[in-house]
C-alpha cells in the first residue's frame, strides 16, 4: 500500500477517532484513489473521520469541471466516511467552487477548514 509512509496521527475524541494525515503529494485523485485512501485509513487506522492538508488533493479535484470532486466525494459518501481538507482556498477564484465549499462546508461528509484544529472541532461535534 502507498500509504503506510504518510504522516498519519490519531485523536481520539468520544464520538470516534480522527486520522490527520499529512501528504507533500496528492494521495487523493479520482475515485479509485479516494476508496482505496478511505478503506486504508478506515481499517488500518480505525477512523471513519479523515483530515488532510490540500496538498494530499490532487489540483484537479479544485476543477470542477474535471468531476474528480464529485467522484471523490461520492465514495466517501458511500461508504460512510468524513473528508476534511485543510488549506488556504481563497487562490481560487472560480465561484461555483466557492459555492461548493459553502455548501460542503454546511453538509455531513466533506468540510473545507483554515486549519487542522477547525477540522478536527468539525467533526467531534
Amino acid at each position: 500500500m502507498p500509504f503506510e509512509n504518510l504522516n498519519i496521527r490519531i485523536v481520539e475524541r468520544p464520538g470516534g477517532n480522527i486520522a490527520v494525515v499529512g501528504s507533500d503529494a496528492p494521495v487523493i485523485y479520482d475515485r479509485q484513489s479516494a476508496l482505496d485512501f478511505a478503506v486504508y485509513i478506515g481499517y488500518e487506522r480505525e477512523c471513519r473521520s479523515i483530515v488532510v492538508n490540500k496538498a494530499a488533493v490532487s489540483e484537479d479535484f479544485f476543477q470542477l469541471s474535471s468531476g474528480v470532486a464529485g467522484e471523490v466525494v461520492q465514495r466517501f459518501v458511500n461508504f460512510g466516511y468524513r473528508l476534511a481538507i485543510v488549506g488556504d482556498f481563497s487562490v481560487y477564484t472560480s465561484k461555483p467552487l466557492h459555492d461548493f465549499i459553502y455548501e460542503s462546508n454546511n453538509g455531513k461528509y466533506l468540510y473545507f477548514a483554515a486549519d487542522e484544529d477547525e477540522a478536527i472541532e468539525k467533526f467531534s461535534g
